[in-house]
């Protein structure tokens, strides 16, 4: 049986998971039968010539890499994509608004990176995944999918052409199964990783390992409110600690306004209530509170609201409430109420992002927090409460 040439099996030519796999492969035609070579590596040329339209599909992908000069991580770009070349980890602490989630990809392509394996983006909700990869697309002027995609549970956005691929940090651990070494991936951003979720102390502790297998590996790690020195240090190499690159937000002035605590008779009401329902439920008075919020904001003039909720159910609750306020005031026709949570179905979730006449309410978990940013938003409510994990004898497995 021939040796395969050099040329076709160029590394240069191909993406480096297709590379080691066929390499495998034929190491292990070597040891097959002699009745069953023709067959196996017929086979096994198909699977080359795939795996070299695979790669000549990302080549030929053409991506816009100019950035909006107004984000500020645009200051920054030289000096990034020459860590991004020199280091293997690069800590960006980007406060919100600095463009950290859109631009890194786009200067992990500018170092590079992207030729024989994906750009991974990570994300801890499947609304943000979809839509930094839909905005990333506009971007580099691509279709979703062509240069940029996204891969969710139950969706699979990505053809062979994509370059930037956004996931959930699920996805990303899951892949781990059939590619232990992550050879599908030139570059990993790890976005949000302050929420030290399970999916994520995995991947980073997982990562720690592969990057001393895989040096050609590059991995950013970013946040809004991340601990960089921690992650700094945990992620220190013969040179030193990772380098941190500090990214200001845009600020805009900020009037803030409390409406003052409850009458102490109203929080007893209060306290009798949520302990007669034994859940995290908004009582009559909270929510009487919230309509006065959005009636006095409306007095100051026109805008769209944002207002923060701890849980699903306390937004529909909210949802119900605001739409009869509004009725009886004869403002359900000109004001839009839309409710954004992670459960929303995606067609639902993207009708926040769309353009619109009316003035909105946006009634939103904390995805809208940490996750992206609505657009178009003037005013800000913040409820004052949050969801708090807590012990429950009656839930106690015996």
């Amino acid at each position: 049986m021939n040796t395969p040439s050099h040329a076709e099996l160029d590394p240069d030519r191909l993406l480096r998971y297709d590379h080691r796999r066929l390499v495998r492969q034929w190491q292990r035609l070597q040891r097959v039968a002699p009745q069953r070579v023709s067959h196996d590596l017929e086979r096994w040329q198909e699977s080359l010539l795939s795996a070299r339209h695979r790669f000549d599909a990302r080549q030929q992908v053409r991506f816009d890499l100019d950035m909006d000069p107004e984000l500020p991580i645009s200051r920054y770009r030289d000096s990034i994509i020459d860590l991004i070349q020199n280091r293997q980890v690069v800590v960006v602490c980007g406060e919100t608004g600095s463009g950290k989630s859109t631009q890194l990809p786009k200067l992990c392509l500018a170092a590079g990176l992207g030729r024989h394996g994906w750009i991974g983006h990570t994300q801890p909700r499947r609304l943000a995944a979809r839509s930094i990869a839909k905005r990333l697309a506009e971007e580099t002027g691509t279709n979703l999918g062509e240069g940029v995609g996204y891969k969710i549970r139950f969706q699979d956005v990505l053809r062979d052409s994509a370059t930037i691929k956004l996931m959930t940090d699920g996805v990303l651990l899951s892949e781990i199964h059939r590619d232990s070494q992550l050879e599908a991936y030139d570059c990993i951003i790890i976005d949000e990783a302050h929420e030290r979720s399970i999916n994520i102390d995995l991947l980073l502790a997982y990562l720690v390992a592969v990057l001393k297998r895989r040096p050609e590996l590059r991995l950013v790690i970013t946040s809004a409110t991340i601990d960089a020195e921690r992650f700094s240090e945990h992620f220190c190499d013969a040179i030193g600690p990772a380098p941190i690159v500090m990214v200001e937000g845009r600020s805009y002035p900020v009037e803030i306004r409390y409406r003052g605590a409850l009458a102490r008779k109203e929080q007893r009401i209060d306290a009798h209530e949520s302990e007669l329902n034994d859940a995290p439920e908004w009582t009559s008075s909270q929510m009487s509170r919230f309509c006065d919020a959005v009636d006095e904001l409306f007095q100051e003039g026109t805008g769209d609201i944002l207002a923060f909720f701890p849980t699903e159910r306390d937004i529909r609750d909210a949802h119900k409430r605001l739409k009869g306020h509004l009725t009886r005031q004869g403002n359900a026709n000109r004001i839009e109420v839309l409710p954004l949570y992670a459960r929303l179905t995606e067609a639902e979730q993207q009708r926040v992002f769309q353009t619109h006449a009316k003035t909105r309410i946006v009634l939103a978990t904390n995805v809208a927090e940490s996750s992206l940013t609505v657009p178009g938003i003037r005013y800000v409510i913040d409820t004052g409460t949050a969801r708090i994990s807590r012990f429950a004898a009656k839930s106690r497995v015996q």
